[in-house]
């Protein structure tokens, strides 16, 4: 079960956030004593999956790691943040090579998120990063390997190559 907490006053507004289930666009609207309203999306866009409290789209062709960006941007979203070993292993099951969104383009070995977060842990291949180790250049940007262990799949790879990128939208709850 996923909670939704909204700590104000003191009073806590716990909800099942799975049992909402309206058309795509349609919003539940909950509100407590205090005049707290949460709005909570019902589903997720068409074309895309829900895990925990996300949807996720893998686009439908190879592209760079720039490109996949921008498309994810077009539809509010972003390539993917990876925040926990569940949600590892979520994209690892999607069965195929993805653009995530880290990248080490900024700095050498600096790794950061779309979100500018810098990655504290990851679930890298055996010796990867290694940004090199491919004969034409740089390995700046991150992917899922498919064919490689739920927990040690991550590659650095060449921006410029052609793969499919997940995006990531967040459920966003708003209270007023």
């Amino acid at each position: 079960m996923e909670v939704i907490e909204n700590d104000s006053d003191s009073e806590n507004i716990y909800m099942n956030v799975e049992d909402v289930q309206k058309t795509p666009n349609q919003n539940e609207t909950y509100s407590n004593n205090l005049n707290t309203t949460i709005e909570i999306p019902a589903s997720c866009p068409r074309g895309w999956t829900r895990f925990l409290s996300s949807c996720y789209r893998v686009s439908s062709s190879l592209k760079s790691w720039v490109e996949s960006r921008q498309d994810c941007n077009t539809t509010g979203a972003d390539l993917v943040i990876i925040n926990s070993r569940e949600e590892q292993e979520f994209v690892s099951g999607l069965g195929k090579d993805l653009w995530i969104g880290l990248t080490d383009i900024e700095q050498e070995g600096q790794w950061k998120w779309v979100d500018n977060t810098f990655l504290e842990s990851g679930y890298w291949m055996n010796n990867e990063p290694n940004s090199g180790g491919y004969p034409f250049g740089d390995e700046d940007c991150a992917q899922v390997v498919s064919f490689s262990p739920t927990i040690s799949n991550w590659n650095d790879f060449q921006c410029s190559r052609g793969l499919y990128g997940l995006c990531e939208q967040k459920i966003r709850c708003t209270t007023q």
